[in-house]
């Protein structure tokens, strides 16, 4: 996905920036994309006197629903408030205050995304394990916020989260998904006859991988900030720790796309996934809870979302045929397992 900056959106940020105190207006913003597109358009934003980040959809038009920056923001904002690491947001804007769609201005972090390679500062089996459980560490914490207390009660609906969000990933699915992969049948089915019950009610980021969170420039592995809040809800904390754990490739097994953004967390040192889970229940003071139903949920959802995604067209990224078989031969693993 792609938009370019034109002479009046960019006159027009520069004022904002002064008007914001972030600028003397002396000079245009530098502005840089962040990232790869896929779905909200994120820029590095440098003026004369600071650096921003300023995000926002893709051009209109958008799906119901899709995209909520303002969403994302008014998130983001309830964490500043905690001492969960998130940037902090400076400023928001309906559409037509400033674009035709709706925006908004957040700190710039300072940090490194990691995903291909691990810096060399971390590329020790020690650190890396040091990696894996900031990971899991961070997204136990994320559990542990009281998202009552900082104004998300009305965010979600926890109950019945769980069939709630397999109902609405099914209706994506299209009778030509179907006939393509006839495993998308087979596996609905299973999830729906296992549906369990919710384990608890959280703030789920339900995107949280090595890729979407800024790594301080320490020496000890520290999460900086958690990006890419697009998704986040409140639902079964089982549901967002198995996202997290399928992000993570393993040593010696076929990859999913979406571990293939994660290669830098292959190497000696780095957590299994039992010692990553053990992990988690010992931050967040959960007790131990089966993962399979929620393993194979999201390896079909990403499924589910990579076909409609490749149906669209629009993303030349997801017209990798092999994408879609490869997640519901992870998700199938789980189903497997269990019969």
């Amino acid at each position: 996905m792609s938009w370019d900056w034109t002479p009046e959106t960019r006159s027009k940020l520069a004022t904002e920036l002064v008007r914001l105190g972030l600028s003397d207006g002396k000079d245009l913003p530098t502005i840089t994309p962040i990232g790869d597109g896929h779905s909200n358009l994120t820029y590095r934003v440098d003026t004369d006197q600071t650096s921003a980040v300023l995000r926002r959809p893709p051009p209109p038009p958008l799906p119901p629903g899709s995209n909520d920056v303002l969403r994302e923001a008014r998130i983001q904002s309830a964490l500043n408030e905690t001492q969960f690491p998130v940037t902090e947001v400076i400023a928001t804007g309906e559409a037509g205050s400033l674009f035709d769609v709706p925006y908004y201005i957040m700190s710039m972090v300072e940090g490194e995304v990691i995903t291909a390679s691990m810096p060399s500062r971390f590329d020790t089996p020690d650190r890396r394990r040091q990696i894996g459980f900031e990971l899991i560490r961070t997204i136990a914490e994320l559990h542990l916020v009281r998202w009552q207390a900082i104004g998300l009660s009305n965010l979600g609906r926890p109950e019945g989260f769980n069939a709630r969000h397999l109902n609405r990933m099914a209706s994506i699915l299209t009778d030509e998904d179907r006939a393509k992969h006839p495993e998308f049948g087979e596996i609905q089915q299973w999830l729906e006859s296992n549906c369990p019950e919710e384990s608890g009610s959280a703030l789920i980021h339900n995107d949280c991988r090595i890729g979407n969170v800024m790594w301080a420039f320490d020496d000890i592995p520290r999460i900086a900030a958690v990006l890419d809040w697009e998704l986040a809800t409140i639902g079964d904390p089982m549901l967002d720790l198995a996202y997290t754990l399928s992000s993570l490739p393993r040593e010696g097994e076929c990859r999913h796309p979406v571990q293939d953004f994660a290669a830098a967390c292959l190497g000696e040192g780095f957590p299994d996934q039992q010692a990553l889970l053990a992990h988690y229940f010992d931050v967040s003071g959960a007790g131990p809870v089966d993962l399979d139903w929620y393993m194979a949920m999201v390896n079909w959802k990403l499924a589910v979302l990579y076909a409609y995604s490749h149906r669209k067209g629009v993303d030349n990224y997801y017209q990798d045929e092999t994408h879609v078989p490869r997640l519901i031969a992870e998700a199938r693993h789980y189903v497997d397992t269990n019969r």
